[in-house]
């Protein structure tokens, strides 16, 4: 009985030397483009802001106005505020808010103010932000839990 009439394996190339290393630099290279070019849509932009006791103003028009605010800022219930480079002194957030209008032209600021953060801090925040040369700031808050169905 013939078992291989075509002989088929003699007619084919030797099997490659082992190119292993290959698919560790080309893993390296996606990871090295992810990093410099800080990729949106796979890796999520955000900053984390105090951890679970963060307390937003409720409003059952919170989703009425969504807009795109790639600039953000955090004021936590110390009145301490907080960017994507870390802790903002007072006397460096008009630097600090220069150079994000500089980096994202025409765009909002969106502040994410605990609740027992003052109208005071907001409103100096809200006049530094056009001074800087931002649009206008956004107002994170989380949506009234009376509000209807409908609205969510």
């Amino acid at each position: 009985m013939i078992t291989r009439p075509l002989d088929l394996l003699s007619k084919l190339r030797p099997p490659p030397r082992n190119f292993d290393f290959l698919f560790l630099v080309n893993g390296g290279l996606i990871a090295l483009f992810f990093t410099l070019f800080s990729s949106h849509f796979v890796l999520s932009p955000g900053l984390r802001v105090g951890g679970t006791d963060l307390k937003l103003h409720k409003s059952s028009g919170a989703l009425d106005n969504p807009i795109a605010t790639p600039v953000l800022i955090s004021i936590d219930a110390n009145g301490q505020i907080s960017g994507d480079a870390g802790v903002i002194p007072s006397s460096k957030l008009n630097e600090w808010l220069t150079t994000q209008s500089k980096r994202e032209p025409g765009s909002i600021l969106l502040v994410i103010a605990d609740r027992s953060a003052t109208t005071e801090m907001i409103l100096k925040i809200n006049d530094a932000a056009g001074a800087a040369g931002f649009k206008g700031i956004q107002v994170a808050e989380q949506m009234d839990s009376a509000a209807p169905a409908s609205a969510r």
